[in-house]
């Protein structure tokens, strides 16, 4: 239990996987403190469109993550939809030509060999899912598990609903530690506070705040733009994505690139993007990328050509070279846990972290193999995410 400015566990960030870390810790029956520099989803979270996706991910650990997220969604939305925008619209993957098309579907059946539903939509039924698609296309896959939340909301509610003691406008700037190493708590603006773990979900500035504990993580800023229209009736009723998209993300390239990925939300403004560049912490507006995503978008949905759009913002996805999220304890400091690094997909991805973490500082039996997110993979090691 905590008493005063102590408590069983620190979580440094209050986006949505700090907030998820912080609401299964603590149904996991220990005190939790999340702290943040700035505002509740004050970061990436809220520069976010919200996807919870399976359909851009190859089989493997990151797979099985986001598989594992995807049920714990569920049930997190059940007893709040409407708070949270929640909903199981699916995904649809379109491809332009036939090679697209071939890759596509190659791509679909290592999916369903590893427990992804999907089903081919052939060019002559693509407008029964979304009657305003541009004609022409070779045809596409839909995947029924595909949903949107909306970050900030999500954030604030699993904040709210964890029980946690939060203290905003409030930056760590160090940890404490005993003579012999391991983790007392953090240092912040305003005082200290302790607990024996501490969890980094600090999304881009992960790196930062292993530096300031004596440690490493090679998270970087990967800026993307968002595109918003004007209110509109339900004109995309799926979230709709060009084949090349999933090449973007598997991409470690720090150029421009751009792939349509077009989306209606239940306020009715449509959502349009995704870039994706590495340049730091600039968020200096690129013309070239907003160019580019209007007309991408308008390629696909020609009636978008003719509606306005009522602003752009930009965010920035915390990338490891791997494109691994680091889940787990820092081997060369004690009582220290990373959750960051989570590039585009930390919103999807948020439950089962917040699982992996709450188990591993409860040494609750994992639902999962954590091996491959352990942060030692930057220590000069591959030891497991020990709990």
């Amino acid at each position: 239990m905590s008493m005063g400015n102590s408590s069983d566990v620190i979580v440094v960030g209050a986006g949505v996987v700090g907030a998820a870390c912080a609401y299964y810790a603590t149904r996991s029956g220990l005190s939790v403190t999340v702290i943040d520099r700035g505002p509740v989803a004050g970061g990436t979270t809220g520069a976010g469109e919200g996807n919870l996706l399976v359909s851009d991910k190859e089989p493997g650990p990151e797979l099985e993550l986001a598989l594992l997220s995807t049920r714990l969604w569920r049930e997190l939305a059940e007893p709040l939809p409407l708070q949270i925008e929640y909903e199981a619209k699916g995904g649809l993957v379109v491809a332009s030509d036939a090679v697209a098309m071939d890759t596509l579907r190659e791509f679909a059946k290592r999916q369903e060999k590893a427990g992804v539903p999907a089903e081919e939509i052939p060019a002559d039924r693509l407008a029964d899912l979304e009657p305003h698609l541009v004609p022409g296309l070779a045809g596409g896959f839909h995947y029924p598990q595909d949903a949107q939340v909306q970050p900030a909301l999500a954030a604030a509610h699993l904040l709210r609903a964890s029980g946690a003691r939060i203290r905003l406008g409030e930056e760590v700037t160090g940890l404490l530690a005993a003579t012999t190493g391991e983790v007392t708590g953090v240092r912040t603006t305003t005082g200290t506070v302790h607990a024996p773990h501490v969890v980094n979900a600090t999304g881009t500035w992960g790196g930062e705040l292993a530096r300031r504990a004596g440690t490493e993580l090679p998270v970087l800023p990967r800026r993307g733009f968002v595109l918003v229209t004007e209110p509109l009736p339900r004109v995309v009723r799926h979230k709709v994505y060009a084949a090349d998209y999933v090449a973007d993300v598997a991409s470690g390239s720090a150029a421009l690139q751009t792939s349509p990925v077009v989306e209606g939300t239940p306020a009715g403004p449509v959502l349009i993007g995704a870039s994706r560049e590495r340049v730091g912490f600039d968020r200096t507006l690129s013309v070239e990328a907003l160019r580019r995503l209007a007309a991408q978008a308008t390629a696909l949905f020609p009636v978008l050509a003719g509606v306005r759009a009522v602003r752009a913002y930009a965010g920035f996805r915390p990338y490891l070279p791997d494109h691994l999220p680091a889940i787990g304890r820092d081997p060369r400091v004690p009582g220290l846990l990373h959750a960051c690094g989570h590039e585009g997909a930390g919103i999807g991805l948020a439950p089962a972290t917040g699982v992996l973490i709450a188990g591993m500082l409860s040494g609750a039996e994992l639902p999962l193999d954590a091996t491959p997110f352990s942060p030692a993979r930057f220590a000069g090691g591959s030891g497991p995410a020990a709990p």
